[in-house]
């Protein structure tokens, strides 16, 4: 390669310089002697000369050696040659490595004597520069007390080298090279050649700093140490994490401790609000300089700025030292971690933060195997409640998945905890308020859940689900028949155990504990608590999938029959004579209790121990048990019907079950016994909101509009009232056509009982259904009302009254279109208030409200405005301002007989919009009105 002029030589000694060191450092010796080949035949003599003197040193090459490698005979193995030298050279580094140790020792006594003279710092400081180190020790000093290049940089450098080699023409030193580097590919390099003076050049300028005397670097710490608080502000945020190197070092290395407490301080302290990368950045820089100073300086200075930003103002401190727990806890010594630590995580576990709390149970699981002892079991099982309960779900989810295995693995106290968790679920429900005062009811027996007890219920029976893999890994360990390496209890194993010959307390616990502690917990929620119950039903099924189809059939199935009330179903082979007589005591032993065993432990039964795969064919025969088979031999399930429908309605919420329970029905249907098809129609009204649009299309309206033909009336009206929640579920048009053609069906009957059954039952599904069926409603009672009444009888007069009145509330609830209330919804309102002895006082006061909102005016106009669109002759229209019902305004002003000519939609929107919360809290006035109905005008 020819020099292009004087700059560009020197460049180029410059660049190979840094090669040459390079190589050396890095310890890349063939690609050395192969370069120092090249650059003799090169003529570069003078780059050429460290190599020389290198390769020349009889520390690193025994004249020994290189006489037996001299005298070897022609084609001897270099690579063995190469084996030798690598052996001299780990017993020389182990005796630069015991030299290095005296010379520390050495220094670490002449600081401890410095710091004992009473002269100036600076003085101090040149004595020891002067007399600490000798030319020796700087030739010592390697580039590894700048600590290991980085991956990148290592790479960066290897790339630049070989892309020098190959520009300088030394193409066999860059062969071996690209051999020697054996942990990359040099042929891909994202930079460009660009790059290569760069690299070198920092590389080589890191190399001179390191020999630089250790009396500068003192200077050089104090410095940089007084530096940093001043220029750390002025540092852009996102930029501040690259001091956090020559922060790190200054902490490490400077003698002063106040003046390391004020580094460490503004370490913490580098950005405001760090975000989860800084973070992490940050909490790497803490460990590595807790690696770098020990135990009893990460105690002493690193600790208490963990304990000073415990109540800081910005929640993302508050996180740096949640995390800082688990980081930093292995640096300390085992005492301080289960008390000092300890003490920070138990104050961040108050945090008003989510993200602090979540942080701080995070830790926590990571600070448990590191405890010293079992000294702090019962503080730590405290703050598992408390966090497993915490308000916040993102917060007990990491409890459950990460806390609660390990406070089980590091306690082995699993029997503890269980029966602290069974005392909480069941205090958790027991301290709410019964849902009547009344001794001797059923709602005296349930309990009204808050909202903060029916979450702590919850998220305690998921606990109870996260431990189950122990509990069952427990007693699969202590039965005495089955091999470790089974994971299922067999009927074997049942066999044996029903001998009462071994104890296996492991394993009773399930059965004699934890279910019957369930059931109680059942028997005190109401049928709404379906949430509740469907977690309780999850747990039962992950039972009996881990235990196995032999305990599901032999152990569990048993307790629930019996529990449930159904004595004659149970079979207690498989039971211990001393385990028998507990599990018969849960049989339910009076009217009461049996009644609270169907709502509460039959939904259980069924879905989560008759509902396992394993089980599917028992429960169809159950289910056929139950509705069909039972009702005629008069069984218990005869006398609880209704309640018997809740339970399958619950067992409904699982899919996989709709085929089962879809099976049984149609046997309902297609049967001859009234009651039968009864209570089909009541379990259809049951089933609606758990199915699907396809499923109510293909099975449930077909059955319903099956059970609509029937001749008996009672089934007839029973699916008028299933076809009202099919209404108010779905607004298919398909569907909703299906049901307008059935609705005639039974209003063309005439009956005065199928009438008042269809418009309730369209009046309940008004507020969820399709304006069309708002429509349709509203056309068949303005047909209804403007027939004249052809019944003598006033009671049945005022229960249609009634009804008409409701349907008519709760249609005025909705948004209504402007030709649909003139036409329909006034003229309706007319119609009723024209027989008054039929109407209850307080609907009469409701339909004159809706009438005087709904038009803008008063009722004589309404009348009046009427009997001109529908040819009502003028006397009767004016009806009502004779009776003084409303023949003023409201604000006592006569009535301007000139509004009669006035449309009645005229401003008809706008007023819609005004009263439409009047109109919503009167679609809800009918409850309130039948409540009042059944007190006082119907006979008992």
């Amino acid at each position: 390669m020819e020099a292009v002029g004087g700059a560009a030589e020197e460049r180029w000694a410059s660049l190979c310089n840094c090669v040459v060191n390079f190589l050396l450092e890095e310890k890349y010796h063939l690609t050395a002697l192969e370069l120092l080949q090249e650059l003799q035949e090169d003529g570069r003599h003078a780059q050429a000369l460290r190599l020389r003197s290198f390769f020349s040193d009889p520390a690193f090459f025994p004249p020994d050696l290189v006489a037996r490698a001299s005298s070897s005979p022609p084609g001897a193995d270099p690579q063995s040659l190469l084996e030798e030298k690598i052996a001299a050279e780990e017993k020389l580094a182990l005796t630069e490595y015991d030299l290095r140790l005296a010379k520390e020792d050495l220094t670490c006594l002449k600081l401890e004597l410095q710091k004992q003279q009473e002269s100036s710092p600076d003085n101090t400081i040149d004595a020891s520069a002067h007399e600490g180190f000798n030319q020796q020790d700087q030739r010592d000093v390697k580039i590894s007390a700048l600590g290991p290049l980085k991956d990148n940089e290592r790479k960066d450098l290897n790339c630049a080298v070989k892309e020098y080699l190959l520009l300088a023409g030394y193409r066999l030193a860059a062969m071996t090279f690209i051999e020697e580097v054996l942990d990359q590919d040099l042929d891909v390099w994202t930079n460009s050649s660009a790059c290569v003076p760069d690299a070198l050049r920092r590389y080589y300028y890191q190399y001179l700093s390191s020999t630089t005397e250790a009396a500068e670097a003192l200077e050089t710490i104090k410095i940089v140490s007084d530096a940093l608080p001043k220029i750390v502000p002025y540092v852009l945020i996102n930029h501040r994490e690259e001091l956090l190197p020559l922060i790190i070092c200054a902490i490490e290395r400077h003698p002063d401790s106040d003046v390391r407490d004020s580094l460490t301080h503004t370490l913490f302290n580098l950005i405001k609000r760090p975000d989860g990368q800084q973070r992490l950045i940050i909490m790497d820089a803490c460990v590595e300089l807790a690696t770098s100073v020990g135990e009893m300086r990460t105690e002493t200075e690193l600790l208490p700025q963990c304990w000073e930003q415990i109540n800081h103002q910005y929640e993302e401190r508050r996180l740096l030292v949640a995390q800082s727990c688990g980081e930093l806890a292995i640096y300390v010594r085992p005492e301080i971690r289960d008390s000092l630590i300890l003490s920070i995580v138990q104050q961040l576990v108050e945090d008003s933060a989510t993200v602090v709390r979540e942080a701080a149970t995070h830790n926590l699981a990571l600070l448990l195997p590191l405890f010293p002892n079992m000294d702090k079991y019962y503080k730590v099982e405290e703050l598992l409640f408390q966090l497993v309960r915490d308000p916040s779900g993102v917060v007990v989810d990491v409890a459950l998945r990460e806390l609660v295995p390990a406070v089980v693995g590091w306690g082995g106290k699993l029997d503890q905890i269980l029966r602290v968790l069974l005392s909480h679920i069941l205090a958790s429900a027991q301290r709410c308020p019964s849902v009547s005062g009344v001794e001797g009811t059923i709602d005296s027996h349930l309990r009204v859940l808050g909202e903060q007890e029916r979450w702590t219920i919850e998220v305690l029976l998921r606990m109870l689900t996260e431990l189950l893999p122990f509990i069952h890994q427990k007693a699969i360990e202590t039965c005495p028949s089955i091999d470790p390496s089974e994971n299922y209890i067999s009927e074997s194993s049942l066999k044996l155990y029903a001998t009462g010959e071994t104890e296996w307390s492991a394993f009773e616990w399930m059965h004699t504990e934890c279910l019957p502690d369930l059931i109680k917990l059942a028997c005190l929620l109401p049928a709404k608590e379906d949430s509740l119950r469907t977690v309780i039903t999850k747990y039962l099924l992950a039972v009996s999938g881990r235990y196995g189809k032999d305990y599901l059939e032999h152990i569990m199935l048993p307790v629930f029959l019996i529990a449930a009330g159904d004595i004659d179903s149970g079979d207690f082979t498989y039971f211990p004579l001393s385990i028998q007589s507990k599990v018969r005591g849960f049989r339910p032993k009076t009217s009461v209790a049996e009644k609270i065993a169907i709502i509460c432990v039959l939904p259980l039964l069924l879905s989560g121990i008759l509902g396992s795969p394993s089980s599917r064919q028992q429960l169809e025969e159950y289910l056929r048990k139950l509705l069909i088979q039972n009702t005629k031999d008069g069984s218990f399930s005869m006398h609880h019907t209704a309640e018997i429908i809740d339970a399958i309605r619950f067992l409904c919420i699982f899919e996989e079950h709709h085929g089962v329970i879809f099976h049984i029905l149609w046997e309902m249907v297609a049967s001859s016994d009234t009651n039968l098809k009864t209570s089909a129609a009541a379990l259809l009204k049951a089933l609606v909101p758990y199915v699907g649009v396809k499923v109510a299309s293909t099975h449930v309206l077909p059955a319903l509009i099956t059970l609509g033909s029937d001749q008996n009336s009672a089934v007839k009206y029973a699916s008028i009232d299933a076809l009202g929640a099919v209404a108010q579920h779905f607004k298919s048009d398909m569907v909703v056509d299906k049901i307008h053609i059935q609705m005639d069906a039974f209003l063309e009957d005439g009956s005065h009982e199928a009438t008042i059954s269809v418009i309730r039952a369209l009046a309940v599904a008004v507020p969820h259904s399709t304006d069309r069926l708002r429509e349709y409603l509203l056309t068949k009672i303005f047909r209804l009302t403007s027939a004249p009444p052809t019944e003598n009888d006033i009671e049945r007069r005022r229960e249609r009254a009634n009804v008409f009145c409701e349907a008519l509330c709760a249609l005025d609830a909705t948004d209504l279109p402007a030709t649909s209330v003139r036409d329909l919804l006034l003229p309706s309102i007319q119609n009723l208030l024209k027989d008054l002895d039929a109407l209850d006082p307080a609907h009469k006061e409701a339909l004159e409200v809706i009438g005087r909102e709904r038009s803008g005016g008063t009722l004589e106009s309404i009348g009046k405005a009427m009997g001109a669109h529908l040819g009502i002759a003028t006397s009767v229209s004016s009806f009502f301002g004779e009776s003084n019902l409303l023949g003023k305004k409201e604000g006592g002003e006569q009535h301007d007989p000139a509004a009669a000519s006035v449309p009645p939609q005229v401003g008809l929107q706008t007023q819609q919009e005004n009263t439409r919360f009047g109109r919503i809290m009167r679609g809800g006035f009918g409850d309130m009105l039948r409540g009042k109905a059944k007190g006082g005008d119907e006979p008992s």
